[in-house]
């Protein structure tokens, strides 16, 4: 944001990523920096907080967010958001896409007004990041403000430079929450682009306070936790922990922490006590002299488990007789 910003551990990777141009879906997919959301408690981060769970979504689910934020394109891969110019200054973006366009996507994200030098500022890292990189580049502002009508173009001279404003406090949260629930109603299963919406939930506006916002995203996210990786789940999780440390007070982030725990520790209780009915039926049925066949047809109706699932517990709990 504004300032002299800590340079995250993620900037470096997309930057290998870039040079390596890594398809999108694969780097999403693979990579696992260091977790970023502290543990502790009290002490507020250096960097913004906002910016961090904004960037962490971007690296993430930059294939759902961009048709989410209204934004042509298909992303081809993660391009790098430093540039350094003859005089060695260094230009830190927030975060930038390469679209299978062959032109760039520049995402900057601000929590206050736009000012005529943050637009300065945007024009200068388009212009260094074209002339460097000889690309076409787009600026979108993500604006959480609270601002109806946030400054987009400056005029210089006979020069007028643009970006565009995607506007999150003009987007109601009530809404996208009652989308997701008559899904869910209806029978449907849902995908991975209805979770991602959830994460910029305490950005937007709507009658819930932020702390329920996200307290009822993280429960949608562990009930469709099928549909997203153990890794996605991490991801989703820290970024509405991050936006909790930002938002709330001590006694509402300890309501947070405890929804996270509990969820936590009940799909642990819970996948434990699956694991051991499985056992005890395999040990039961291998005791009555019953075949490994009609075992694992057992196995896949009472537990769900695939044909291959259900032989690979067949052969682990029959070593143990």
């Amino acid at each position: 944001m504004k300032g002299r910003r800590k340079k995250a551990e993620a900037n470096s990777a997309a930057w290998k990523a870039s040079k390596e141009k890594v398809p999108y879906h694969k780097f999403a997919k693979e990579r696992d920096p260091q977790q970023s959301n502290r543990q502790n408690s009290g002490e507020k981060p250096v960097w913004h907080s906002e910016d961090l769970a904004l960037k962490t979504a971007a690296q993430y689910f930059g294939a759902e967010l961009m048709p989410l934020l209204g934004i042509p394109g298909t992303v081809e891969y993660i391009a790098p958001t430093e540039t350094v110019k003859l005089e060695a200054r260094h230009f830190y973006q927030d975060f930038n896409y390469a679209t299978n366009e062959k032109s760039w996507i520049h995402f900057e994200f601000e929590s206050d007004h736009i000012t005529n030098e943050d637009l300065k500022r945007f024009r200068e890292y388009e212009a260094a990041t074209s002339r460097a990189h000889n690309v076409d580049v787009i600026t979108y502002v993500i604006c959480s403000a609270n601002v109806k009508n946030p400054r987009y173009q400056l005029i210089s001279g006979i020069n007028v430079y643009r970006v565009r404003i995607i506007r999150l406090k003009g987007r109601d949260s009530d809404l996208l929450f009652k989308a997701v629930e008559e899904k869910k109603a209806g029978g449907e299963a849902l995908t991975k682009a209805d979770l991602v919406p959830l994460l910029l939930t305490p950005l937007m506006s709507g009658s819930m306070k932020i702390k329920e916002r996200i307290i009822r995203s993280l429960k949608i996210l562990y009930t469709a936790r099928d549909c997203i990786t153990p890794l996605e789940m991490e991801k989703m999780q820290a970024v509405l922990y991050t936006f909790a440390d930002k938002f709330l007070n001590k006694n509402e982030l300890d309501n947070v922490k405890e929804v996270i725990t509990m969820t936590t520790l009940g799909r642990m209780i819970f996948n434990d006590g699956v694991e051991k009915g499985i056992r005890a039926m395999v040990l039961d049925n291998l005791e009555e002299d019953i075949c490994d066949e009609r075992i694992c047809e057992k196995l896949q109706k009472h537990f769900s488990l695939t044909r291959e699932e259900a032989e690979e517990k067949v052969q682990k709990y029959k070593t143990q007789e």
